[in-house]
């Protein structure tokens, strides 16, 4: 099971996390928002681009400390899955997950796909889903990106 990670992150320096989003290869999704992020730390890039996108999930904002439980209580149903497999296409994704959950998630494998993205696929998706640099739309366009490609050993 691949399942695609974005996040969206206060700046390139302090690096604090805003939102999280996981989307899976069989349509299963997370998305969370932190409260308790320092607003004033963000970059003015993510003031305009991100910050305004916040708040349409009222019900998917947390605490850290509650996005993580929440978090890793989402990933736990896929236990069972015999091949787990993080897919994120900017590394600080994966940095910024595992510090959120205290470490690499166990039994699952992190796979950098930037590369392998489909980017006429991704920027079709972005254009008809009419937005960038939201957790959930860009974790969305990822997999859409990646939707031909069978996992295999070489490509998740």
């Amino acid at each position: 099971m691949r399942v695609f990670v974005d996040t969206e992150f206060s700046n390139f320096i302090g690096c604090d996390l805003v939102s999280v989003a996981l989307v899976a290869d069989d349509g299963r999704e997370f998305y969370g928002e932190r409260s308790d992020f320092d607003r004033t730390s963000c970059s003015e890039f993510v003031r305009a681009a991100v910050l305004s996108q916040l708040g349409q999930y009222p019900d998917r904002v947390f605490t850290r400390e509650t996005l993580r439980a929440a978090l890793v209580a989402w990933l736990d149903q896929f236990a069972d899955e015999p091949e787990r497999v993080l897919c994120f296409d900017y590394f600080g994704d994966w940095e910024l997950l595992c510090d959120l959950v205290d470490g690499p998630p166990a039994g699952w494998q992190a796979y950098h796909v930037g590369q392998l993205l489909d980017p006429g696929r991704q920027e079709d998706y972005y254009r008809e889903h009419h937005g960038r640099h939201h957790a959930l739309v860009d974790a969305r366009a990822n997999r859409h990106a990646m939707m031909d490609r069978a996992p295999s050993p070489d490509t998740p």
